[in-house]
């Protein structure tokens, strides 16, 4: 199967879009915007210049992917969530909006919830899940549950997304087995 582009999307010249990504209606990719293999961008996605997206990434409809945001491979993006970029958003001060763009890094297999708000200059961590309306203004460690506004842990998930939790500093997942470990008092990792 090849790259699927609906006849609504506007693709400007210079955007580099990998193989068997599909791009719905009325999405609109800039020109130094990257895309990986296998991405599925829903109707209405905006993809800035110089956004980086990876491999097997799922953004739905009407998501905003701004300069200075990288998505790691396998990042889901729900319904509406919202990415910003600059630090002080003012529309008449005399600045060049650019040198306050400030980057954002989703890790590999982190999953935002629909409407949820990522406040640019964080890092949300693999494997991580942002809950639903979540507004998230630091840093994500891996495998974090977030929830709230503003949010905050409230827990640990495992892979396949499923909550953990813990006896005698281990957790297995229900839904596949595997193990996971607390190494630190704020960090896990998956055994096996």
């Amino acid at each position: 199967m090849t790259t699927f582009i609906h006849e609504t999307a506007v693709i400007d010249e210079g955007a580099r879009i990998g193989e068997r990504t599909k791009i719905w209606h009325f999405c609109h990719i800039m020109r130094e915007s990257f895309i990986g293999n296998d991405c599925t961008l829903g109707q209405n996605v905006f993809v800035a210049n110089r956004a980086q997206i990876g491999n097997h990434v799922k953004i739905q409809n009407n998501v905003s992917v701004y300069e200075g945001v990288t998505l790691e491979d396998y990042v889901f993006c729900g319904p509406s969530m919202v990415f910003t970029n600059v630090r002080t958003p003012r529309c008449a001060y005399p600045r060049n909006q650019s040198d306050d763009c400030i980057p954002t890094l989703v890790k590999f297999g982190a999953s935002i919830g629909a409407n949820a708000t990522i406040v640019c200059g964080v890092t949300i961590g693999k494997w991580a899940l942002i809950a639903a309306g979540a507004v998230v203004t630091k840093d994500v460690k891996d495998y974090a549950l977030m929830a709230g506004v503003p949010a905050r842990e409230v827990g640990w998930v495992s892979e396949s997304g499923a909550t953990l939790k813990f006896e005698d500093d281990r957790a297995i997942c229900p839904e596949t087995g595997q193990v996971y470990q607390s190494v630190a008092e704020d960090r896990i990792e998956r055994l096996h």
